[in-house]
């Protein structure tokens, strides 16, 4: 049953509205929007349509404030209720908002249907953009259930098509989501430039709302590197973006970050403000996983400041809020409450309790090896706490095998630490000191202050029991400021009980082997090469142990006379500063101490040297320790700098790209994905390359995309069609000439070749090029010489060659019109472009794009296609391919009027002619049913082959006969046999 409206609003002013309501949506302004529309909406006085639409961008504008009961309230019952005909692409915009609704709301299965529904109703429709958002919001499902490669997979295929479109918002959203994926992979600095991209797409609209998302996700990135500073402005950036947009669930986000990298700074105080104002922010998106997170790190604070108790309510509250988030939580929020609960048992010294849950942990299914690790080591802190040594020892063993110290730096600095504690127990307190020191390092370098902290008291407490009183003192007070400033009681109160101990002990002169002390410090500078931060500071270390020097200095020499310090020990960072300046200039003295400097290797920046400050000159035996240590040292840094190069040998990450080749380089098949994977293999190369391909394919822009994505990208590309020019114009424009070289020659010509110098020649309709060009063609492609007319030396030109051809070389070579010799050359590498009826999954988004192109470039805005049209395009044979389906769109966008639809009757003949049997005789929209089974590339190839082999068979294998049979030269039927893989086939005979 239908029912009737009768509009009222008149159509010009509702699509003046839209055209307003687009903008701010676009922009992230969903608070402009109801003005604009709900006065229209409670007259009544709308189409069916026009409501469907109305209520569609109100639902749009809710959720974008957080509202979902006003969201659900506009958008009403699901599709499937309702009685009237809908439209597939109506049916796919309101099955994404309800699944827009369910995700809001936790109900990640329920979402995840409802999109996969929205998606269905969007290819139905061959809506490209309803496709691109469909898979953006699949993506967003599956990342908060936990399936990363689906998650890449949906992201792929909805920027292929939202490129089509030109949705910059979406785009920019695919990038940022892209980029967390990339980071939570290790893979920084991907992440970092896709997150730049979206950030250049968000800032282009402009949509706020997107940026802030973007520069939280930039914070999380710097703080995931630990690079605490600019996490801390990126952050206050997205609070302060948050704020003004009024985005209640984005600004409780973003300050949740902030809290977090103000405890990894170490202001506690500051941490736990914004986290109790996170706790205040309203918002009807009931964001349970964002308030579990806040308790989780509320937990971690008081934890650090030795607040037991509190720390295991924050817990409690944490799970809970989790739990309310329903089933579909991440299990990552499950193991990290788990890893923290060991944690608070090893301190709180229920070691017992602790080591237990740990194991209860390692049992579980599906546990990251990050969060293993973590509690893996606090139970072997646990098993120190009960003298369980050896056991302690074998557990840590086993962790350290699974531990990469240059992906998980903060693991490492906390096993170099619990090692200590158990070689401090053991009576090695030699190797002891060096764990100690490097997970002081090591965490000095994070920015983790707290955990540097505890390395210092240990420190201290070895050094009190070696009876070393003021080194152990030096690092107590290390140890104290820091926990003084993030309020640690009870740590403060062990360093309380450190010191009695100091002052009640008699001074004791302990006095190590030189060879033992060597031994440890060579130990640490192996141990430090597993990033070269870490080892600038050991080698600062152990060259001022080593020398007893006053200061020692690690700096890099940049360009115009500057410096940069890489490590320091013994002064601080100006000191450093003018040390370094001072080693650079070649001066023997600083500050009236002697100054010697030694070299350890090279740095992307420059020259990587180390400057000592001594009281007297180096004994000899000193100084010979000294430039053992710096050899090592020097390995080190060589060592860095090899693990820093990528390795061009081992493809990592064999993944499709989010952005295009080339504008409108459309990928959406696995045909073109295929293709432009083969492209970025021969990128990085100048090998000559083979382009095939039927007409109109898009050869010219494979060509392109291979010289932008290359290393001659800066200089030209310069296409030149083979078959526009006679034998003697050809030479001439090809290779160049000489005044007076021949008649008409009057002034030098430098050629197309001496042209595209540094650059690329591509070289269409190969096929076609003169016989009488074609070796001197191939003498450049083997030699890298031409001979232009009228010169007598060759001479080198640096070009890389393209080629392309819709011909079958192979025939031609076979008939004598094309060289052997030259089609060999050519054919060491070859990309087959597939037609369009091959990849006719990527029609809607081509045309998409065509049809993008085309209303900008005529200045016809609005301008759609019809459904039936689409319905149309999908099913032609496009004989021309790309080109014929750019032009048949270009020429009914220049027909139509702006706002119009362009329907079937609009279109050329040759595509709105009825399907005719094939027995009646012309065009069909299908292939013909014999060639049904495959394409006519593939339909040729089987019966070339079965004809071949068949003529074989007849002729008992003589070449010459059935070269004679099938038509062609003995050399053109070698060829194919060649390539169609019948060598084989007269032995057999």
């Amino acid at each position: 049953m239908y029912t009737s409206y009768t509009p009222v609003v008149a159509v010009a002013q509702l699509s003046s509205t839209m055209a307003r309501v687009a903008a701010a949506l676009e922009r992230g302004r969903g608070n402009e929007v109801p003005p604009l529309l709900q006065g229209m909406l409670r007259t009544g006085s709308l189409s069916r349509e026009d409501e469907l639409s109305v209520r569609a961008v109100l639902t749009e504008a809710w959720l974008l404030q957080d509202d979902l009961t006003q969201a659900a309230s506009v958008l009403g019952r699901p599709p499937d209720t309702l009685r009237e005909q809908v439209s597939d692409e109506r049916l796919s915009n309101s099955w994404r908002l309800h699944g827009r609704i369910a995700f809001a709301r936790g109900e990640q299965s329920r979402a995840i249907a409802l999109h996969t529904r929205a998606l269905k109703h969007a290819e139905l429709a061959h809506d490209t953009r309803a496709i691109g958002l469909a898979h953006y919001e699949l993506a967003l499902c599956y990342k908060q259930v936990g399936d990363s490669g689906i998650v890449r997979e949906h992201l792929t295929e909805a920027a292929s098509a939202l490129h089509a479109v030109g949705d910059r918002r979406h785009l920019a959203l695919v990038h940022s989501l892209s980029a967390v994926l990339l980071a939570q992979a290790g893979r920084s600095e991907e992440a970092i430039a896709a997150l730049r991209q979206g950030e250049r797409l968000a800032m282009a609209i402009p949509a706020d709302d997107v940026l802030a998302g973007i520069v939280h996700n930039q914070a999380n990135v710097a703080l995931m590197q630990h690079r605490h500073d600019q996490a801390l402005a990126l952050a206050e950036r997205s609070v302060a973006l948050h704020q003004s947009l009024g985005s209640g669930h984005g600004l409780a986000v973003a300050l949740a970050t902030l809290g977090q990298i103000f405890v990894q700074v170490g202001d506690l105080e500051r941490a736990e403000q914004v986290l109790t104002r996170t706790l205040e922010v309203r918002s009807t998106v009931q964001f349970h996983e964002t308030t579990g997170a806040v308790f989780d790190t509320l937990a971690q604070i008081h934890l650090m400041r030795g607040s037991y108790e509190r720390a295991e309510e924050y817990l409690r509250l944490a799970s809970e809020a989790y739990g309310a988030y329903g089933t579909q939580t991440m299990r990552w929020y499950e193991w990290s409450l788990k890893v923290l609960g060991v944690k608070l048992a090893t301190r709180r010294q229920a070691f017992d309790e602790a080591v237990s849950m740990a194991d209860a942990l390692a049992q579980a299914p599906g546990v990251p090896q990050s969060d293993l690790i973590q509690a893996d080591l606090a139970a072997c802190e646990a098993l120190i706490g009960t003298g369980r040594l050896r056991e302690a020892e074998k557990r840590l063993e086993a962790c350290e095998g699974r531990l990469d110290p240059r992906r998980a730096p903060a693991n490492w600095g906390e096993y170099l630490r619990i090692r200590g504690l158990i070689r401090e127990q053991s009576a090695r307190p030699q190797t002891a000191h060096h764990d100690f020191a490097q997970s002081a390092n090591i965490f000095q370098l994070l920015g983790e202050r707290y955990q540097a902290a505890l390395s210092n008291l240990a420190l201290g407490r070895l050094s009190a029991a070696a009876g070393s009183p003021s080194a152990a003192e030096r690092y107590l007070e290390q140890a104290v400021s820091e926990f003084t400033l993030l309020g640690a009681q009870r740590d403060l109160a062990e360093v309380e009980v450190v010191r009695e101990r100091l002052s009640a002990a008699p001074a004791k002169t302990f006095t190590a082997s030189v060879s033992d002390a060597d031994e440890g410090i060579v130990r640490r500078l192996v141990d430090a090469a597993i990033f070269k931060e870490l080892l600038a500071q050991e080698t600062a270390a152990a060259f001022l142990e080593v020398t007893e020097g006053v200061s020692v200095v690690v700096f890099t020499e940049t360009g115009g006379g500057d410096v940069r310090v890489v490590a320091a020990a013994g002064c601080d960072t100006s000191v450093a500063t003018s040390v370094a300046h001072a080693g650079r200039q070649g001066h023997s003295e600083y500050d009236g101490k002697l100054l010697i400097v030694e070299a350890l290797g090279t740095d992307q920046d420059g020259t990587r040297r180390c400057a000592l400050t001594l009281n007297a000159p180096l004994e000899d035996a000193v100084a010979g320790r000294l430039r053992m240590f710096t050899a090592i040292s020097r390995q080190g840094f060589d060592l860095c700098g090899a693990r820093e190069r990528p390795s061009q040998a081992v493809d990592q990450h064999n993944e499709r790209p989010l952005e295009p080749l080339l504008p409108g380089f459309i990928c959406a098949g696995p045909a073109m994905n295929r293709l432009a994977d083969q492209i970025q293999r021969l990128q990085g190369h100048n090998l000559t390359v083979l382009i095939t391909g039927e007409s109109g394919t898009g050869k010219d822009l494979v060509a392109r995309a291979i010289h932008v994505g290359s290393p001659r990208s800066a200089a030209m590309f310069l296409p030149y069609n083979c078959t526009t020019t006679s034998r003697d114009l050809a030479d001439s424009q090809l290779f160049g000439h000489r005044r007076g070289s021949f008649t008409g020659a009057v002034t030098d010509q430098q050629g197309l070749i001496r042209s595209a110098v540094g650059g690329t020649l591509f070289l269409d309709e190969i096929g076609d090029l003169p016989l009488d060009i074609q070796p001197k063609l191939l003498r450049f492609l083997e030699q890298g010489e031409i001979m232009p007319i009228g010169e007598t030396r060759p001479q080198a030109v640096d070009v890389r060659v393209l080629a392309a051809t819709n011909a079958d070389l192979e025939q031609r070579v076979s008939e004598g019109k094309f060289r052997e010799d030259l089609y060999y050359r050519l054919s060491v590498i070859r990309i087959h472009v597939p037609p369009l009826r091959e990849r006719r999954e990527e029609v809607p988004h081509l045309s998409t794009f065509f049809l993008r192109d085309a209303c900008e470039r005529l200045g016809k805005p609005d301008v759609h296609l019809n459904s039936q049209t689409l319905d149309l395009f999908a099913r032609y044979w496009w004989p021309g391919n790309v080109r014929q389906l750019r032009n048949e769109i270009q020429r009914a966008v220049a027909m139509s009027s702006p706002g119009g639809s362009i329907e079937p009757e609009h279109l050329s003949a040759d595509l709105s002619a009825p399907e005719r049997p094939q027995g009646n005789g012309g065009p069909s929209l299908v292939p013909p049913d014999a060639f049904a089974p495959g394409n006519l590339a593939a339909v040729v190839e089987t019966v070339e082959r079965q004809l071949i082999a068949t003529t074989l068979d007849r002729t008992r294998g003589n070449i010459s006969e059935s070269a004679r049979v099938l038509g062609l030269t003995r050399r053109g039927l070698y060829l194919k046999m060649r390539r169609l893989g019948l060598e084989g086939a007269i032995a057999d005979i």
